[in-house]
């Protein structure tokens, strides 16, 4: 049997507030265009090629019919560059009257950890590797 030549191309958003995710998801520096908030389907484009795209909730039905909302977990982590940038992408995402799941914190596998949610209650993971303890 021969291996699928598969890559990671795209990740898959599908909102009930096209708007809001949107206004989300440039909080944490993904650069979407000003007047998409409005469309059913919106791809951004990310470094190394891979794209996250977002349909409403109508666009998925539009396809298929019986689609419903699911409870199944979706996770995005952005990597940061420091710990601080992860205490300040936190309380700016929370301020902004976004759900915080978990403070941040230095995680014992070594990184300045926090989970927030999206709009949709997605959970996003912000990261920044802590320095080498001596």
């Amino acid at each position: 049997m021969s291996s699928i030549e598969a890559r990671l191309d795209v990740i898959g958003i599908v909102t009930a507030d096209m708007g809001r995710s949107l206004m989300f998801y440039r909080l944490l520096g993904l650069a979407v265009p000003a007047d998409a908030g409005s469309q059913p389907h919106v791809e951004v484009g990310l470094p190394g090629g891979l794209r996250l795209i977002f349909d409403t909730e109508e666009t998925i039905r539009s396809f298929h019919s019986d689609w419903r909302p699911g409870t199944g977990r979706m996770s995005l982590a952005f990597r940061l560059p420091d710990a601080a940038a992860v205490d300040a992408a936190y309380a700016q995402v929370t301020a902004a009257g976004h759900h915080g799941e978990l403070a941040p914190f230095d995680a014992f596998w070594g990184q300045r950890y926090a989970v927030v949610h999206d709009p949709d209650g997605n959970g996003v993971d912000l990261f920044a590797p802590l320095p080498a303890s001596s």
